[in-house]
């Protein structure tokens, strides 16, 4: 607890720049607590649901009750179900269509990761022109005979370095929560390209034991 009042006195001591600086963490903070929950809400893969889809001829009333669990949002379950409403008809057509609902996809999970980015490079550059700012108000408290002002020069001082190491904590921190998104959504988009060949390999192998009913593996 005296730390924390310990921090908050010292960002008195950051100049004008602190508050955009503040309004940018705030931001990030947002935006990553968003992007947790829906990761948490919205992009989980049950088990069962992984091995049923992995299983070799799978029924396709199994996988509609397995989906059926699944909250109405959930992005695996509406890509796998885009495919499950089209199993009947030729695969290039559900690859098609699976294909604009990864797109869908995509973008929903993108979306916000852009704000982290832009706060990744404003952050620093606020705090250097805090830092500027700083050294300049101390600059004008020396004047031609020397220190006019030490407690101001310090001051002015004090400013520059709050202002910098805000505006790179900001960004350290944006820029681990950017990865991180950024990486769970390649994994994400990953897995279900991957997924959804196998629900195509199914679908082809419906056609070709509807052409060959005689045929054993």
């Amino acid at each position: 607890m005296e730390n924390i009042q310990e921090a908050l006195q010292a960002l008195k001591f950051g100049g004008a720049m602190i508050y955009p600086l503040l309004a940018l963490a705030i931001v990030a903070l947002v935006i990553s607590i968003d992007k947790i929950f829906v990761y948490w809400r919205y992009v989980r893969l049950p088990r069962k649901l992984l091995v049923l889809v992995e299983t070799y001829g799978f029924s396709w009333s199994d996988l509609e009750k397995e989906l059926g669990e699944l909250a109405p949002n959930n992005y695996f379950s509406r890509f796998f179900s885009v495919i499950l409403e089209n199993h009947t008809k030729p695969a290039w057509w559900v690859e098609s269509r699976a294909g604009d609902e990864a797109k869908l996809i995509e973008n929903a999970l993108s979306r916000g990761v852009w704000v982290l980015e832009t706060v990744i490079t404003a952050a620093p550059l606020l705090g250097l022109l805090g830092t500027i700012t700083g050294m300049m108000h101390s600059f004008q408290l020396i004047g031609g005979k020397g220190l006019v002002d030490p407690i101001g020069v310090t001051g002015g001082v004090a400013q520059a370095l709050i202002a910098t190491a805000l505006g790179l904590l900001i960004a350290v921190t944006a820029l681990f929560f950017f990865n991180y998104f950024s990486s769970r959504q390649s994994q994400t988009l990953d897995e279900m390209e991957r997924l959804g060949t196998r629900l195509l390999d199914n679908i082809r192998l419906d056609k070709h034991e509807k052409k060959n009913p005689n045929e054993t593996a």
